[in-house]
């Protein structure tokens, strides 16, 4: 039984991994999360799945160093002087709102900094097996009309996209000054139930319930696109990559392993907010507001070519179109978390 180290355990996406996670492996589940910030102790309590011989859950603030007592804890460590080892750690935890960070960069750039620098210097310590890096399509910019490979240039647009960059980049200088075996992921625009109503997806359900007016960034031809991908494919793809020992640069390795994790359709907003609409029998109630209005750093297009995952035999098991009826159906039977 491995045992996995799950920073943000409480936010969308993280409680999403542990769910699967425990449904897929038989992995032992240390989860971390402030519950200060967008975690929220409901996303683990409604896993269907959860165990409690599984699953630890512990309170702490990233944005503070991992202490000795917490690190215990983490290890089970006994008074004989036994200790588990911590075989992966997932580094999960941001703020990840774009909006925020235009509002408040310094708030968001110390937060996703400080807490990378406390989970890298607590993996020097353990020495894990894999240690994830969960990244984010937003550090390259916008896409154009070509997808990022792995190693494109980075060039982040915004705050929020330039934190996860120097998340990236403390990680790399950590793999490279202390051998630990980092891997950064790349991952755009993850959907899910339970998701924050700040993000487009349930602000979309959301409005076409209750008959409001969804105001969509673009001009006619030129409406911002994503790939969508559902947070259980992310947990997917992050235990299919673990069963391939990361590379090491005391191998001669001249970089990280890195790998974009994408979704099987790329949609424009207009066209996703169709969708749902249809899905929910509702009306599409829209107005289309110029892209310069939206934010400072607002890219249009995001966008990852996912070849190299593809050419390892990895595919989404749940895709796009049946996403989106699953979230729509259980968001619809759950208002709570739109509301």
């Amino acid at each position: 039984m491995k045992r996995v180290l799950l920073t943000g355990v409480g936010g969308f996406i993280g409680s999403h991994c542990m769910e699967y996670f425990l449904d897929k492996t038989d992995w032992f589940i240390v989860g971390l999360d402030s519950f200060r910030h967008k975690g929220t102790c409901s996303r683990v309590n409604e896993a269907p799945n959860y165990d409690p011989k599984r699953v630890k859950i512990l309170c702490h603030d990233l944005s503070v160093p991992i202490d000795e007592a917490l690190e215990s804890q983490i290890c089970d460590h006994d008074l004989a002087g036994n200790r588990k080892p911590v075989d992966i750690i997932i580094n999960m935890a941001s703020d990840s709102a774009v909006e925020r960070s235009v509002a408040n960069p310094v708030a968001c750039l110390r937060n996703n900094y400080d807490l990378a620098i406390n989970v890298l210097e607590f993996a020097r310590r353990v020495k894990p097996s894999i240690f994830y890096q969960i990244s984010t399509d937003e550090v390259y910019g916008e896409a154009g009309k070509t997808s990022h490979k792995e190693w494109d240039v980075i060039l982040p647009s915004n705050p929020y996209a330039a934190s996860k960059a120097a998340q990236e980049a403390v990680a790399i200088a950590y793999w490279r000054s202390y051998d630990l075996p980092i891997v950064i992921t790349n991952t755009m625009n993850c959907i899910g139930e339970m998701q924050d109503k700040e993000k487009f997806l349930p602000k979309l359900i959301w409005k076409i319930a209750t008959d409001q007016t969804m105001e969509i960034y673009g001009e006619p031809g030129k409406i911002g696109s994503r790939f969508y991908l559902h947070a259980k494919n992310m947990a997917d793809a992050l235990i299919f990559l673990s069963n391939h020992a990361p590379v090491r640069y005391k191998d001669g390795h001249k970089r990280p392993d890195r790998y974009n994790i994408v979704g099987d359709i790329e949609l424009d907003n207009l066209e996703v907010a169709k969708i749902i609409a249809n899905l929910m029998g509702k009306e599409l109630k829209y107005n289309l507001i110029p892209s310069e209005s939206a934010r400072p750093g607002y890219d249009r297009r995001y966008a990852l070519d996912g070849t190299k995952m593809a050419d390892m035999g990895w595919t989404p098991p749940i895709p796009t179109m049946d996403a989106f009826k699953k979230i729509v159906d259980w968001t619809m039977s759950h208002p709570y978390w739109i509301v």
